[in-house]
């Protein structure tokens, strides 16, 4: 397997040439970290293949980097250079060179104390884990330095830290996320002292800005199979510090009896709103929005549990209630609008088939639904069929065919009218020349009634539309 992490470095003519400018000018340069790790991964697929982006460590410091650099790379960028980081661009392969590290954490916040090392070991001593703590020396002996047993953690699929657990996390809390992260990412199950060293620490992640645990959390959602990722993220505490809605969810027994929880619920809907979306070519794919409203659109449950007869449970509402805690938790996780809105109104929409019983919607309830779904329809599409969970083949196939018919009512009206872009049968210009009014509050009001109507009762001929607005306009000026 080391082989294969040489054979990378020959691969790449950018690397051999950085090494030997390293080299003959009395420098060390080692490939390290994601790189290697990648490479040996690719192995068990065909191969090493060169990363996109190459990590490269260097005794040079900063100030030397950039004058190896000169006359060589394309472009430098030195925005990491306080922490010893030279970006450069050479031939359109982007590396990072950073200085041997020997920080200390104030263990107060995340910001280390920056102090450059003379020694590779002790630069790879400080990493997160070990299979991020290899390195392939860029020189011409390519020497593979392996202090911490990461090639055998890795070929175990076994997540560990370099030094003690409970030191490295402390130092970053950051990285017990990340280490959420390499579940899903990479497949590799934490020891037991990662996990306890998680558990015991898991308040220390309210040090970290919640900009960096929305991009960790995200990362974790959008890999192939966050399932078990997020299994640990929930039983560490760590949920409970960063989105305790999730865990809150656990005790919450739903209302079919079909699950040992809604916590459970909501793990399997989110594994059954990947496979759609992994099945649709026209989907966007991995998808954020619809892999939070799966995981989230039940979060209001637990608010609105009631106790009914004969043992019976209900959640009345949660849906609406649900849609508030949405904004709410992804706003203070520093998502952007568009997402946090976006999912709300999933989480609002998802329980509204339910309505549609065996199909007695009226035509206007169907162009309602479409509607109000907006652009977000394909994605509610998926997050309705994935809601169903039941073991009853009998209960499920029912449900599958009845929002087969939904979709196809919804086919068979959009070829008749453009359900996706309902609008007044008569615009804003054409209400003001007819009520001879101006601008203003009521021609917005004509606007949305002529809009109500037409979701009622579908398109309308001009003269209907010019008859209904003229009569509503005169029980106003009664």
């Amino acid at each position: 397997m080391q082989a294969t992490v040489r054979e990378l470095v020959d691969l790449s003519p950018e690397l051999t040439e950085l090494g030997a400018r390293f080299t003959s000018a009395g420098f060390e340069a080692h490939l390290v970290g994601g790189s290697v790790r990648d490479a040996l991964l690719s192995a068990a697929t065909g191969g090493p293949s060169v990363p996109g982006d190459l990590d490269v460590t260097t005794d040079a410091r900063p100030e030397q980097i950039l004058e190896l650099m000169r006359g060589w790379a394309g472009s430098t960028w030195n925005t990491g250079i306080a922490f010893g980081t030279v970006g450069a661009e050479v031939r359109g392969v982007r590396l990072e060179i950073t200085t041997f590290r020997a920080d200390r954490y104030d263990r107060e916040s995340r910001n280390p104390e920056v102090a450059w090392g003379d020694s590779l070991v002790d630069d790879l001593a400080r990493r997160d884990f070990t299979v991020n703590a290899m390195a392939v020396s860029l020189g011409p002996d390519r020497t593979v330095t392996d202090p911490f047993g990461g090639l055998g953690d890795l070929l175990a699929r076994r997540l560990r830290t370099p030094a003690r657990a409970v030191d490295s996390f402390a130092d970053d809390p950051l990285r017990m996320l990340r280490a959420v992260r390499f579940v899903a990412q990479l497949g590799l199950t934490p020891d037991d002292e990662v996990v306890e060293a998680m558990t015991s620490l898991a308040t220390e992640l309210g040090r970290i800005t919640p900009e960096r645990v929305q991009v960790e959390f995200s990362k974790t959602l959008l890999q192939e199979s966050p399932r078990a990722a997020l299994e640990l993220f929930v039983a560490t505490g760590l949920a409970d510090v960063v989105l305790p809605e999730l865990p809150a969810l656990r005790m919450e027994i739903d209302e079919h009896h079909q699950h040992k929880d809604v916590y459970t619920h909501s793990l399997t809907v989110l594994d059954q709103a990947i496979e759609l979306e992994k099945a649709d070519p026209e989907a966007e794919s991995p998808d954020l929005v619809l892999r939070l409203a799966a995981l989230l659109h039940d979060i209001g449950k637990p608010a609105t549990r009631r106790h009914e007869p004969r043992g019976r449970v209900s959640f009345h509402h949660h849906e609406v209630v649900g849609a508030k805690l949405v904004r709410k938790r992804l706003t203070a996780l520093r998502y952007s609008k568009d997402v946090v809105e976006s999912v709300a109104r999933l989480t609002f929409l998802h329980l509204r088939f339910h309505g549609y019983g065996r199909g007695e919607w009226t035509d206007s309830a169907v162009r309602r639904y479409v509607t109000d779904a907006g652009d977000l329809l394909p994605r509610l599409h998926k997050l309705v069929r994935s809601d169903s969970t039941t073991r009853n083949k009998k209960r499920a196939g029912a449900l599958s065919a009845t929002y087969d018919s939904l979709e196809a009512r919804i086919v068979e009206l959009s070829e008749l009218e453009d359900l996706a872009r309902v609008r007044p049968d008569l615009d804003g210009n054409a209400i003001m020349e007819l009520l001879g009014i101006g601008p203003g509050r009521e021609v917005g009001e004509a606007w949305a009634m002529l809009k109500d109507l037409r979701l009622e009762r579908g398109p309308l001929s001009r003269e209907d539309a010019e008859a209904e607005l003229l009569a509503w306009w005169s029980t106003r000026s009664v």
